[in-house]
């Protein structure tokens, strides 16, 4: 059963940086559309961006600019670089298969706070 892994959330003030990565077990990674998805509390959760296996890139119009997402496939690992974080980002983050695709069992997330 393939396992994600993610890590490199914390607490940070607005207009700072954090650098998520996502590790997968199994082979499934490397050949799929890769996305992070995030939860803030009281909401459903939503897609970040994603990335394909040949590194095409979209992402959802609040983070346009400020987030990107890159994969390595040698790893199995996904990375979500956050920059000029704001407050409404706050959430856990988790990364799975793109949303058309039957997703993976969810990992544990991160967190991700960013202060006022």
């Amino acid at each position: 059963q393939v396992q994600l892994v993610e890590s490199g959330g914390g607490l940070v003030q607005a207009g700072g940086s954090l650098r998520l990565s996502c590790a997968a077990s199994g082979s499934i990674f490397s050949i799929n559309t890769m996305g992070w998805y995030r939860q803030a509390p009281g909401k459903q959760r939503e897609l970040v961006a994603h990335v394909t296996r040949g590194g095409r890139t979209v992402y959802a119009d609040s983070v346009k600019g400020r987030f990107t997402i890159s994969r390595d496939n040698a790893e199995n690992t996904v990375y979500l670089r956050m920059n000029s974080l704001k407050p409404e980002d706050t959430a856990v983050y988790y990364c799975n298969l793109a949303p058309w695709l039957e997703p993976l069992s969810w990992g544990q997330g991160t967190q991700v706070t960013v202060s006022s």
